[in-house]
């Protein structure tokens, strides 16, 4: 983890190093449904470009939260997964989405 020596004022501040940004969160919890190629990611999320996925792919990586496995064949095949530490912000995420849902209708009552 490249992240260990950094001092933190308080620990949201090393959360949100790890999965803050527009992409880390979405890639994370595309990634709690199981392991995905990266085409499948750039297909489940269109908006975002293919150097923006491999950047924030190899910030997850190098912030241990997920694993790159390659397989030995032609054409080359790469799969992300979480590992068993990225699993531990399941909940984190879990909760993201829970308060995104009541954000949303929320947002769709107050337009009615």
């Amino acid at each position: 983890m490249k992240k260990a020596e950094k001092t933190y004022n308080i620990p949201v501040e090393a959360t949100l190093e790890v999965i803050g940004g527009k992409w880390k969160t979405v890639i994370l919890c595309h990634l709690t449904h199981g392991p995905m190629r990266t085409s499948e990611l750039k297909k489940a999320m269109p908006a975002i470009t293919q150097k923006m996925l491999t950047q924030q792919l190899r910030e997850l990586e190098e912030d241990g939260v997920i694993n790159r496995i390659v397989y030995n064949q032609v054409p080359p095949k790469v799969v992300y997964e979480l590992n068993e530490f990225g699993w531990t912000l399941k909940p984190v995420l879990d909760q993201l989405c829970t308060w995104g849902e009541e954000y949303i209708k929320k947002g769709q009552a107050i337009k009615k």
